[in-house]
């Protein structure tokens, strides 16, 4: 969590091993960054704020492109399975870019499980999304891969991670374990953290 500018997305972005850190040391599931990114990566599932799908390809050949670059067996069953849980099914031949933010999103949700990753990387997940799209995103997060999550909803926050950290200008103001943690004394402290 952070103020606009803190660099949340710039974090997100190097853990996705999309953007090289400029000093420090960084890693993820027991691998250096950048050095060792190619092993890193095939485990990984990154939803920014754009869902980064194809608007030109339907949904089924945007996920059938995802699918033949993650080397997916049987990819047709599994495609099929996503867009049903993401409620496109029925829109499965259409163009992208005639669908709605909301439903563009459902699609990068379904892009992000394609292969079953261990770690999710969500960068403010439910922009664009409805309060059914949003329950699906939280019925994602809660099937068991790590999450790493990006959002200006405190409360929401303190409620749903098991640690938060928030950042200001680039640098971690503020790192705890939410166990115990009250929700509004925790927005107290975020405040004066970000001012």
């Amino acid at each position: 969590m952070g103020p606009n500018g803190a660099g949340k997305t710039t974090l997100l972005r190097m853990l996705a091993t999309l953007h090289r850190p400029t000093a420090g040391t960084l890693v993820v599931m027991g691998h250096d960054l950048p050095a060792q990114a190619q092993l890193v990566r095939p485990h990984l599932g990154y939803l920014g704020h754009d869902p980064l799908v194809y608007l030109d390809l339907t949904p089924l050949q945007n996920l059938e492109f995802f699918a033949d670059l993650y080397g997916i067996n049987r990819p047709r069953e599994r495609i099929e399975e996503l867009l049903e849980q993401v409620g496109l099914l029925a829109r499965a031949f259409e163009p992208v870019r005639t669908f709605s933010r909301g439903m563009a999103q459902r699609l990068g949700i379904a892009r992000l499980l394609l292969h079953h990753p261990s770690l999710l990387l969500l960068d403010e997940p439910t922009s664009g999304l409805d309060a059914s799209g949003a329950a699906l995103l939280d019925r994602v997060v809660a099937d068991g891969a790590s999450v790493v999550l990006v959002t200006h909803d405190v409360e929401r926050a303190v409620q749903v991670a098991d640690r938060v950290m928030v950042l200001r200008s680039g640098r971690v103001r503020l790192e705890c374990a939410t166990r115990g943690l009250d929700p509004a004394a925790f927005r107290v402290e975020y405040e004066r953290q970000i001012a």
